[in-house]
This record gives C-alpha cells, sequence and structure tokens, in this order.
C-alpha cells in the first residue's frame, strides 16, 4: 500500500473529524506508542539479564532520556508524513521535529563523554593519598566540563541556525565558541575566561582535588572544580566558591602540591632554667607513640630568647594536613602537661630585684625583703 492510499484510508475512516486534529493525534499516539515501547523493552532486558548483567541497569539509567527521545522522533518521522495537516501545522512540527533530533544529537554526545569520563575515573578511587589519582581525577573532571558546555553551545547555536529569524544569534554563539577563543560581547568575557582558565588548571595543576589550600585566610580542600569555579570545603564545613580564574590571577597556599606529608610547628615559650634537652628527649619519645606521625620528622630547637623567656619550636611531620594539624594539637598538650608536671621551673615567670632605699640599714632592707621572698617561694 502506498502513502497516497494509505492517507486516503486515514481520510476516510476520520473524515468526521478535523485533519489537524487527526494529524496531531496520530504524532502524539505515535509519542505514546514510542514511550510504552521503551518501558516494556527495559522491563523485558531487566528481566532477562538483570541479575547476570548488573552494569546493563547502570547503562539502561544513564541512556533512559536519549533513547526515550530517540524512539519518540523515530515514531514521529514515520507519522508525519502520513498525517494530514497542511503547512501550516506541518512547517512547524517538521521544525520542532529538527531542533528535536539535534537536541538528541547533543544529549548523546554529552551521555557519551560523561559514561567515558565515569568509566576511566574507576581506576582511581582513593584521591586522598594517591596524586596520580588526584593528578587524573582533577583533568578528567575540568575537561569533561569544559567538553560539555562545547557541545552546549555548538547544539544550541545549529539549532538556532535551522530558524531564518534567529539565525544571526545562531552564528554568533559559533563566533564565540570558535576554536580561537574569539571574545564577541563583554558579557562572554567572564564565562569564556574562566573555561580558559579550567583548561590550564587541568594541564598545568596548580590544584587537584583534595588538595589542602589556604585561600582568603581560610584554610580547608579542594571539592569539587567546575567548569567556571572551584568548591572549597572549609575546615568548618563551609564552602567557599571561587571562580577558577582566581588561581591563575592570585597567590595561595597548596599545602599538598607535591606531597601530601607536612611538617607541623609547635611554639612555646619557657623559662631559661628548663632543660632543653630533656624536653627534646621527651618529645622524640612521645611523638613515636603518636598514630598520627608519619616516621619523617621530629625536631626541637631554641629559635628565640627574650628578656623574660626563650622560645622553642618543635617540628614533626604527618601523612596530611588533617592528620598534621591533631598531631600539633596533640603535642602541645602533651608538652604543656611535660613541663608542668615533670619540670615546673621551665613554667615562664617574672622576676624582680629589690635595691634598698638610701638611708636605711641591711637589718631594715632584709625585713622588708623577708615577706617577698616568702612569697616568692611559694609561687615556685
Amino acid at each position: 500500500m502506498n502513502k497516497q492510499a494509505l492517507m486516503a484510508d486515514i481520510e476516510t475512516m476520520f473524515g468526521w473529524i478535523p485533519s489537524w486534529i487527526v494529524g496531531l493525534g496520530l504524532v502524539a499516539g505515535a509519542i505514546l506508542l514510542a514511550l510504552a515501547f521503551y518501558r516494556l523493552a527495559v522491563w523485558l532486558l531487566n528481566r532477562t539479564f538483570g541479575t547476570r548483567l548488573p552494569l546493563l541497569s547502570v547503562f539502561i539509567e544513564r541512556t533512559s532520556g536519549p533513547a526515550q527521545l530517540a524512539l519518540c522522533l523515530a515514531g514521529v518521522a514515520l507519522v508525519l508524513p502520513l498525517a494530514p495537516l497542511d503547512d501550516a501545522f506541518r512547517t512547524p512540527l517538521t521544525s520542532l521535529f529538527v531542533v528535536a533530533f539535534i537536541a538528541l544529537i547533543g544529549w548523546i554526545s554529552i551521555r557519551i563523554v560523561d559514561m567515558s569520563a565515569a568509566r576511566y575515573l574507576l581506576n582511581f578511587r582513593d584521591v586522598t593519598e594517591n596524586f596520580v589519582a588526584r593528578k587524573h581525577v582533577t583533568q578528567v573532571r575540568v575537561f569533561k566540563r569544559v567538553i560539555d558546555i562545547i557541545i552546549a553551545i555548538i547544539t544550541v547555536s545549529t539549532a538556532l541556525m535551522t530558524f531564518d529569524s534567529v539565525r544571526q544569534y545562531g552564528v554568533s554563539l559559533f563566533a564565540s565558541a570558535g576554536a580561537a577563543g574569539i571574545i564577541v560581547g563583554l558579557a562572554a568575557r567572564p564565562l569564556l575566561s574562566n573555561l580558559i582558565a579550567g583548561l590550564q588548571i587541568a594541564i598545568t595543576q596548580p590544584i587537584r582535588i583534595e588538595d589542602a589550600v589556604i585561600i582568603e585566610n581560610e584554610w580547608g580542600w579542594v571539592e569539587d572544580i567546575a567548569a567556571t569555579y572551584v568548591v572549597i570545603r572549609l575546615w568548618d564545613w563551609r564552602r567557599m566558591v571561587v571562580p577558577l580564574s582566581y588561581f591563575i590571577e592570585k597567590p595561595f597556599q597548596n599545602w599538598t602540591r607535591d606531597t601530601a606529608s607536612l611538617i607541623g610547628v609547635i611554639a612555646l615559650h619557657v623559662d631559661y632554667r628548663a632543660d632543653v634537652p630533656r624536653i627534646r628527649r621527651w618529645l622524640e619519645g612521645a611523638v613515636k607513640e603518636s598514630k598520627l606521625w608519619d616516621g619523617a620528622v621530629v625536631n626541637l630547637q631554641v629559635i628565640d630568647a627574650d628578656a623574660r623567656t626563650i622560645e622553642l619550636r618543635a617540628l614533626v611531620s604527618a601523612r596530611n594536613a588533617p592528620q598534621s594539624w591533631d598531631l600539633r594539637c596533640e603535642m602541645r598538650e602533651r608538652l604543656i602537661a611535660f613541663i608542668r608536671d615533670e619540670m615546673p621551673e621551665a613554667l615562664p615567670r617574672e622576676r624582680a630585684i629589690l635595691i634598698p632605699q638610701a638611708g636605711a640599714d641591711e637589718t631594715e632592707f632584709t625585713q622588708r625583703a623577708a615577706p617577698e621572698k616568702m612569697r616568692a617561694r611559694a609561687r615556685n
């Protein structure tokens, strides 16, 4: 049966209904049948292979949107030529079909990029201590998001170019997203500058996922690197959102750029009578007992002295920034307790020299100074 005969049969069956209603009903029916077919196919696949192929369920879930749209477009493509529609309805539906087909291509492209990135990142799950994993995770995430944005821009601009009235806007979008990175308007400059900064970060990697950084006098970890911004997870669980261009244009501290291990500093002020070698020996033993120490660095030095006290600096190393902080706090607390209990003479104190007044004899001065000596002994 040819197309003309089939259309004649349709007009005979539904002659009493306006043609445009019949045509739109056929299109809607094709969409509903396509969605029903998709649900039936998914049910059959899960029932047949769901337990044996668990990855199949994940693939179906990831591709459900594009698959349903593709089936709907296939149904509309079969029905639309047979629908008894005049040009007033057929032309807009055809344009809408073309736009939907372009959107489908872009959607499928984004899904392919996302699934490829997820499959690749399965090899790098531990990003806390593994520098290679952090490097690849950072690069893949940044590149994936930049590619997604480029695909979205190309898709939207291609769809706009199918309409004569807005074709110039599609051309403008193509120009703003050109390979040369030409900036067409000032409005696009922040977006494109952050995209370019994202590419620079992915290649040079001044920061990586889970890097410990200090930025704007706040300390935290790099939680996520998006296409245009970075999310910093601060030590108190707040989130700081920083543009990508910030890490290219301004200085910041990266505590885990080359290695996760860090040296923590503990500063103490003690009296001149402190037995520094004894404190050093105690610190070495205490650090070796701690599970937070990585076995690399432990040291104690006198780094300064003023009129009242001397300043001790203890250096202890740990595997990463959080453990370094905890180790510093633990050793500082234990050092204070050790000096207080085992070496009280090392605690800082005030000293004064009593000078007799002119004309007073030594006996009177000794009697007046005795209470002061007693109070000083009581303090000691």
